[in-house]
């Protein structure tokens, strides 16, 4: 099957090599990158084998990958005279938090497109959005081209009442975003140049196709999380326009064996991969992105494809108040 390219958003040049704009700065650069040696041997590996690239450590509200594809699309939003940015994302979303967050910083408006109804108690990202002043627009019980509909007339409202709004792609993701990761990518290289596996969770595509192009495809493992349809085709695209040489699906390594009974669900193999970390490393991950990283690192000892004496990089993604916001954390805690 022929892989299929996202649609364009806000921002996104027709040759993404060449920009007429300059990225912003979000972030706090570089993040550490720091030893599991517990983790390590809990996993099967050598003590001197896993590191842990901190991510979740960037420094806005919070914190999280986000801010990263942040710093080139609504830099690419800003060079279009946009005054007020809009997302979607799920109740929870990470990114919905950081463009929040990145609007109070640049003085924009923002207004998030969420699939769901209001809880009747906000807690986790949801709480973080409301104290940074975004707003919410409900979509009910749809799917993601409803709640993509929404946005687009979300958008189309907002510019019929003055504003100039830019439409901020699901997750941060696009061939802009993802210019986030490839820069990430090399930042990792230069830190630990003789790494051999990147782990890391695969949600809307961007993080992942940023450090393939990066680092190459054969170092990079996406664990599917199931945040979106085609994942491995939108990790194709991305990557396919920000590399020189040729890049086919089948070269990205890719496991699906995490998903469980889907998105924003906690199964049993990520509730375990939380508690691993946290006991063996005192480092706390989030139940729907880098708690499956684990659990598909783990997965990937036990089947051989990652193996003692190769050094293997986890990345953490962030997202920590999602866990505050997850319904299934306090049963899992017992």
């Amino acid at each position: 099957m022929e892989p299929r390219t996202p649609p364009a958003t806000a921002g996104d040049p027709a040759h993404p090599h060449e920009l007429p704009f300059s990225r912003l700065r979000l972030g706090t650069w570089p993040t550490p990158l720091e030893p599991a040696p517990r983790l390590a041997q809990a996993l099967g590996l050598r003590a001197d084998d896993l590191w842990i690239k901190r991510d979740d450590l960037t420094g806005l509200a919070g914190g999280g990958n986000k801010i990263r594809k942040l710093e080139w699309t609504v830099a690419g939003a800003l060079a279009e005279g946009a005054d007020t940015l809009v997302t979607t994302g799920a109740a929870q979303s990470n990114h919905a938090r950081l463009t929040a967050a990145a609007g109070a910083r640049l003085g924009l408006d923002v207004v998030l497109v969420l699939a769901g109804d209001p809880p009747a108690t906000a807690s986790g990202n949801l709480l973080l959005d409301s104290l940074l002043g975004a707003r919410p627009v409900w979509a009910g019980d749809v799917d993601a081209d409803g709640l993509h509909a929404l946005a687009d007339q979300t958008v189309a409202e907002l510019r019929g009442a003055g504003a100039a709004p830019a439409l901020i792609p699901f997750g941060g993701s696009s061939v802009l975003g993802a210019r986030g990761y490839l820069e990430a990518g090399r930042e990792l290289l230069e830190q630990n140049p003789g790494v051999r596996h990147i782990v890391v969770a695969l949600g809307s595509g961007g993080t992942m196709a940023g450090l393939v192009a990066a680092a190459g495809a054969r170092r990079v493992l996406g664990v599917d999380t199931g945040a979106r349809p085609e994942a491995q085709q939108a990790v194709h695209a991305y990557a396919s326009a920000l590399t020189e040489g040729p890049l086919a699906v089948g070269d990205l390594r890719v496991r699906t064996d995490q998903i469980g009974a889907g998105y924003g669900t906690l199964t049993p193999e990520t509730a375990d991969a939380l508690s691993l970390a946290a006991r063996c490393e005192g480092v706390v991950l989030d139940p729907v992105y880098t708690g499956r990283a684990l659990a598909g690192l783990r997965a990937a000892v036990r089947d051989g494809e990652i193996r003692p004496g190769e050094t293997t990089v986890l990345v953490h993604t962030g997202g920590l108040p999602g866990f505050f916001g997850h319904s299934g954390i306090p049963a899992m805690l017992g």
